[in-house]
């Protein structure tokens, strides 16, 4: 077996449960099958595995793989009935009040103008997001979002519905990268015939956590992922340069 650089949060006979970095594909590409993947690597590995549920390119953290056929159907049935738990870290545009949560229940169906998005329709598919806001910054809000259902890219689209898009998202947020001087403003001081790089690059999404029954112990188990270097340091900023109130410490 060669050897894999993937973070393996856990493995038994029956699941394998990886942290997935972002940028990294969860299954190959139709048109590129060469791009490192999850689950080419995971194979390369431990043979046989079998696909549950996905994560989009930039999202990070916790996904999981079936090692045989029985806890695969197991595990689909419960992905395709929506009673595993996930929770996801997400930053986004504007200062929500202290104590926000609610639930935001709106509609979504393919937008046909932009190929591969997605939009909130009145006859779309039922879509349903749970979120509470954890972390509140000046210009920032992080929020811990639990989807009720699985439709494509719901969260990016739910929380651009209400008017708090991801801090960055070429799709349906206002910019395509964070920027410290962004943060800092006036604070911010840049070297004379030096470019500022970004802060962060892609959209702000970790899968923070995932509860699921065991497919032969028959009990739920959460499996949890910490926060990524880009996101904490994002979060490190913010709480230094944009703070309002108190934040969680992470």
């Amino acid at each position: 077996m060669s050897k894999s650089n993937l973070d393996i949060l856990h493995e038994d006979n029956d699941l394998i449960i990886v942290n997935k970095p972002a940028s990294m594909l969860t299954i190959p590409d139709r048109f590129k099958p060469l791009l490192p993947n999850v689950l080419g690597e995971l194979k390369k590995k431990y043979g046989e595995v079998f696909i549950v549920h996905r994560l989009d390119r930039e999202t990070s953290g916790v996904l999981c793989f079936a090692r045989n056929a029985a806890a695969h159907r197991h595990l689909s049935m419960q992905f395709e009935k929506h009673t595993p738990k996930k929770v996801y870290w997400l930053l986004v545009e504007g200062a929500m009040e202290t104590g926000a949560e609610g639930i935001i229940d709106a509609a979504l169906g393919e937008d046909e103008s932009r190929a591969g998005s997605m939009r909130v329709v009145s006859k779309g598919k039922p879509s349903m997001t749970e979120y509470k806001a954890v972390s509140f910054f000046r210009h920032y809000t992080v929020v811990e979002a639990t989807p009720r259902t699985g439709r494509t890219h719901q969260l990016r689209v739910h929380f651009a519905h209400i008017g708090h898009p991801p801090a960055v998202d070429a799709l349906y947020g206002q910019h395509t990268a964070l920027y410290l001087s962004e943060i800092k403003q006036r604070k911010f001081n840049l070297k004379k015939h030096s470019d500022e790089q970004a802060l962060l690059s892609r959209v702000p999404l970790h899968a923070l956590s995932l509860t699921v029954l065991h497919p032969t112990a028959l009990v739920p188990v959460t499996f949890t992922a910490p926060l990524p270097k880009d996101l904490y340091a994002v979060h490190q900023q913010l709480g230094k340069w944009d703070a309002i109130k108190s934040s969680p410490v992470l």
